[in-house]
């Protein structure tokens, strides 16, 4: 055999065994191609698109932790310091239909309180299109109005119920004029009583709301009635806002259709010999808002009822950075009806995202 013979008999050999490895081999995947998380501004800030969908999310909560002394809501409590640490998650989902956007709002609470269990809460829960909304969220008889005050004891004075489910639309012309009607729970599960201790387990007709407003400018006028179908009574509230440049203000007023008797929407907030002392005839509530610079502002509100109810409360709210609250407050409420007082404060952390 020559050398030119074993040369391509090598080679022969080299290719066939190259070959034979070549159909073994690991041929590397095309890589996915990466999805960023797009951000949907239509909505507001916060809002991104959930990848692979047309829906905008918004995830935020809070976390709050304050020390409490006394209950300005309750004579008959008079404990020292009570610790109070609270955690709140929000999701907001929307995406756009010919019927305008389609919104969802759920937001959950967890509480706990001197070493008790901790108490989880479904706050809010609810579906809205078009200006519709169903779920549970708080009665339109004081989210139509902006509830009170901006301190946090602000229904030592009941202002109306909260946590409900109900049906809502709300109409905005866009020139300053806004309804609502809302058609709410009654609460008539088994057990259920009425506000003065009436059986409802077997009432089934709904509570209603209805309100109309108008801002122009510096101003805004508000009134909203409410409608308890258990104890056949109801309420109206009128509110007027101003903001001044220097202050904001507001004064709103009540009235109950019955004042001997208490109902949904003027009812009572009070605890141990207060529990059954309402509104009366009326109510009034009003205060003011002072921003002392960016980060600090002061607060203070004032209310009054026809049983001589008398319920003062002041905070100052101070942001010493971006999404981060401190904020001391200190109530006064006097229950002439039973000739008891109570003096009582709040110091808050709170943060938010």
């Amino acid at each position: 055999m020559n050398i030119k013979s074993l040369l391509l008999g090598s080679a022969a050999a080299l290719a066939a065994v190259s070959g034979a490895h070549a159909a073994d081999a690991i041929v590397a995947a095309e890589p996915e191609p990466l999805e960023y998380v797009r951000i949907c501004d239509a909505y507001g800030a916060g809002y991104f698109f959930i990848p692979g969908t047309e829906t905008c999310l918004k995830i935020g909560g809070k976390v709050r932790t304050e020390g409490q002394w006394y209950d300005p809501y309750n004579p008959n409590t008079h404990f020292g310091t009570k610790w109070h640490t609270r955690a709140e998650l929000r999701l907001q989902t929307a995406s756009d239909t010919e019927y305008g956007p389609l919104k969802t709002n759920t937001e959950l609470r967890w509480d706990w309180n001197d070493g008790n269990a901790t108490a989880t809460n479904l706050l809010h829960a609810s579906i809205s299109l078009g200006g519709f909304l169903v779920g549970k969220e708080d009665s339109q008889f004081n989210v139509f109005t902006g509830y009170a005050g901006d301190v946090i004891n602000d229904d030592v004075v009941y202002d109306g119920p909260y946590e409900l489910n109900q049906i809502t639309y709300n109409y905005d012309a866009g020139n300053g004029f806004t309804a609502v009607i809302s058609v709410e729970d009654s609460n008539s599960g088994a057990g259920a009583t009425g506000a003065n201790g009436e059986d409802s387990s077997n009432h089934y007709a709904p509570d209603v709301v209805a309100g109309v407003g108008f801002k122009s400018g510096a101003w805004a006028f508000k009134v909203v009635g409410g409608y308890d179908s258990i104890v056949e009574e109801g309420a109206i509230k009128a509110r007027v806002d101003a903001d001044f440049g220097a202050f904001s203000a507001f004064l709103m007023g009540g009235w109950n259709t019955d004042g001997s008797k208490l109902n949904k929407y003027a009812g009572s907030n009070g605890g141990g010999d207060a529990a059954t002392i309402g509104w009366g005839d009326w109510a009034l509530w009003g205060g003011a808002s002072v921003p002392i610079n960016e980060k600090l502002k002061w607060n203070v509100q004032l209310a009054y009822t026809d049983n001589k109810t008398f319920a003062a409360t002041t905070n100052v709210k101070w942001n010493p950075v971006k999404n981060l609250l401190i904020e001391p407050e200190v109530s006064y409420t006097n229950w002439d009806k039973i000739n008891e007082d109570q003096w009582a404060g709040i110091l808050r952390f709170e943060r938010t995202f």
